[in-house]
């Protein structure tokens, strides 16, 4: 019960922020800050992975009718923790949790990319968080990078013997961090003109430090805390998702 009244103040205090704070900052990449080539560059980088991510739910909603519930879990999850901006004006973006590590673990990094461009989405729209003209570098970023990158680690770390904690910790901070090394690169490219791209590259990611260094520590201990609540409460939703073995069940 106090876990639920906890969750529920957390998202009605976020909404509360986005929306009725005095001073708005416009999250992930601002509109209008990538030229359009570049824009649509990102676009078409995204389409593929959001198209497979889309064959990929049908096909396992078929098999197991939870399913969906279950990523409209994930996706809540994602969009609230997303939709926490704390403004680096000298970026042109706001850091923020990212949140893609725990359904990149849980349901794989295909339909955290879905999830993760649907909330996006909404988060233009609705939220003036980010852009619809940087939605496909957003996704690129924050659901591309930030879910291959944290299932990566896990699954490296765990094929070492790691321990459950100690992968989903490294996994949500190192998911957290890829997705500002990839912005990072996307704004440097987008905006650099007639610069070098490297110098720029380095400024902008130094941008970033002072707020991502922490956050990406906060994002691994919230992203092991939830691996180890479902241990605790549901291990068998990790065996069904194949996060662990029958046998290492409670």
């Amino acid at each position: 019960m106090r876990v639920k009244r906890a969750a529920l103040f957390f998202l009605l205090f976020t909404v509360h922020y986005s929306l009725f704070t005095d001073v708005a900052y416009a999250m992930h990449i601002s509109e209008g800050i990538l030229p359009l080539n570049w824009a649509a560059l990102w676009f078409a980088v995204a389409v593929p992975f959001l198209w497979f991510g889309m064959r990929r739910l049908r096909e396992l909603s078929k098999i197991d009718l939870s399913y969906k519930p279950l990523v409209g879990l994930m996706a809540a999850i994602v969009f609230v923790i997303s939709l926490m901006p704390i403004p680096v004006p000298t970026a042109g973006t706001c850091s923020h949790p990212g949140g893609t590590a725990i359904p990149a673990i849980l349901l794989g990094p295909s339909i955290t990319v879905l999830i993760t461009g649907v909330s996006l989405l909404i988060q233009a729209l609705f939220f003036a968080h980010g852009g619809l003209s940087t939605w496909g570098a957003d996704v690129v970023s924050m659901g591309i990078m930030g879910a291959f990158a944290g299932v990566g680690i896990f699954k490296l770390m765990r094929k070492f013997n790691a321990g459950l904690a100690v992968s989903a910790f490294l996994a949500g901070m190192i998911s957290d961090w890829a997705i500002y090394f990839t912005t990072s690169v996307e704004l440097a490219s987008g905006i650099r003109g007639d610069e070098p791209f490297g110098p720029l590259f380095i400024k902008i990611l130094i941008a970033f430090v002072p707020t991502q260094l922490p956050l990406g520590i906060v994002e691994g201990a919230m992203t092991a805390g939830m691996v180890k609540l479902l241990f605790k409460r549901r291990s068998d939703l990790l065996v069904k998702f194949g996060v662990i073995k029958a046998g290492e069940a409670i």
